[in-house]
């Protein structure tokens, strides 16, 4: 895999107060956060958040209107051979369909200077067999694509990947094979961000969660740090019942995605205020996963759905 080693200190990506602005509308507002070693980077938020472009103002692909963006130390293209340091994968469809698979990555290692001995290497790590490795690019599923892309990201066996949405086309099995293999990326001290707009794909596998809405970065912190006042998700056989009894308690509470309620309190104060009522209950339990993702949902909700920028 990637050539990244445990103990490697310092930032290796960071975003410093990028904006960016398309018809006057500012689709990246003053945003900034950071990547160390040996970690894995959420960054999340809906289709049309900003993340696409984040990320392209991080490669050098975009030039902020203001703000900056460094990796390994200094900017993406000033860096003599970034493909040495740093694996890419903005868009699993944009490679060459003409090629075929072996072909594109040996492309690649010829043009950042690696021995062509890591082609066949790759193919097997992404589980890209001989059949698929003699095919065009064209005749590729959109995973099939996600895994060659992942190959010729990690081909120059590099310190850093940055990748957007990269589990797109991937069924579970390839999921669970992706975490995998960025979990062991990170483990020998590389670093990753990933983009998505999908918060579980993402969970399991981040050390740190950037949330982007509308441009701006709205959260940010390791997931117990963002689950710090998620409070409690509770169920009744009665609900109405109970969000009234937790109402009249001064307790805020409100539905949540997946169902039950989600209460700004602690456990135990509101198993209190449903004993008091009479109110079975059927669940009651810290927030947890359901905190989280009602987290995404509130910060988030005002985005609308459309091609990724």
């Amino acid at each position: 895999m990637g050539a990244a080693r445990k103990g490697k200190a310092g930032v290796m990506i960071e975003a410093e107060k990028l904006t960016k602005r398309f018809g006057g509308r500012a689709v990246v507002d003053d945003v900034s956060f950071r990547c160390e070693p040996g970690t894995v980077t959420g960054f999340l938020g809906p289709n049309g958040a900003g993340k696409t472009t984040t990320m392209r103002m991080i490669c050098g692909f975009a030039g902020p209107d203001s703000g900056r963006a460094a990796v390994c130390g200094g900017r993406y293209r000033d860096l003599p051979n970034p493909g040495r340091r740093i694996g890419v994968l903005l868009d699993a469809s944009a490679q060459h369909g003409g090629r075929r698979g072996r072909e594109a990555l040996a492309i690649t290692a010829q043009t950042i200077g690696v021995e062509e001995r890591r082609v066949d290497d790759l193919l097997g790590l992404v589980r890209l067999d001989k059949s698929a490795a003699k095919k065009r690019v064209r005749q590729y599923s959109l995973g099939m694509r996600q895994r060659l892309g992942i190959a010729n990201a990690l081909i120059g066996e590099p310190e850093v990947l940055i990748l957007d949405e990269p589990a797109n086309g991937l069924d579970p099995e390839g999921m669970r094979w992706m975490r995998g293999l960025l979990k062991d990326f990170a483990d020998r001290g590389g670093t990753v961000l990933l983009s998505s707009h999908l918060l579980h794909e993402v969970d399991a596998i981040a050390d740190r969660l950037v949330i982007i809405g509308d441009g701006k970065i709205v959260a940010q912190g390791s997931r117990d740090e963002l689950l710090s006042d998620a409070g409690t998700l509770v169920r009744a056989e009665d609900a109405a019942a109970l969000s009234g009894a937790l109402g009249a308690a001064g307790h805020a509470a409100r539905e949540a995605e997946g169902g039950g309620l989600l209460v700004d309190a602690e456990p135990r104060a509101v198993g209190v205020v449903a004993r008091d009522a009479g109110i079975a209950l059927v669940h009651l339990a810290p927030a947890g996963d359901a905190g989280l993702e009602q987290l995404f949902f509130d910060l988030t909700s005002g985005e609308k759905e459309e091609v990724a920028v």
